[in-house]
């Protein structure tokens, strides 16, 4: 998707069943903290707007998007945990730190998810600097933890 042509909040989520019954675990990296807390906010108000309960949304922060896939794991270890929604933040730098950053986390996302069958879902902005991702964390492009939340309620309701 080119976010030039879609806002990332244009979730088209139709016919949704209950899921109030259904626990969230939220992993958020404090690095980059003014987006990722923006990505929260949308990734939490999008799952209550859905139906969640407030109460069956579980929060983990962990130090940075290099540990979203631990962090990850741990909450997908959770019988009581339905669905895993990573949110982070990685932004272009001078140097190849950035590659090996996006490359580890999105595989260990995505093998967390295989590992644990059940959605772990990669919100994670990669972006070329501070004004892409605030404009993906709320701004003009509309908020990657809105969609992120509702890929986590598709998938859910895929398997139903």
């Amino acid at each position: 998707m080119a976010t030039s042509l879609k806002s990332l909040s244009d979730n088209k989520v139709s016919g949704i069943k209950d899921i109030s019954g259904y626990k969230f675990g939220i992993v958020v990296s404090e690095w980059n903290e003014e987006v990722t807390e923006a990505l929260y906010s949308g990734a939490l108000g999008t799952l209550i707007g859905l139906g969640a309960v407030r109460e069956n949304v579980v929060r983990m922060d962990v130090p940075g998007s290099f540990e979203l896939s631990l962090g990850a794991q741990w909450m997908a270890q959770r019988e009581d945990i339905d669905a895993v929604i990573t949110l982070g933040c990685v932004i272009q730098g001078e140097t190849r730190h950035f590659d090996f950053i996006c490359q580890a986390c999105a595989q260990g996302v995505t093998d967390v998810g295989l590992k644990y069958d059940k959605p772990v879902i990669f919100g994670v902005l990669t972006t070329d600097n501070q004004k892409q991702a605030m404009d993906r964390a709320g701004g003009k492009h509309g908020n990657k933890g809105d969609e992120a939340a509702a890929t986590a309620v598709k998938m859910l309701l895929a398997r139903a």
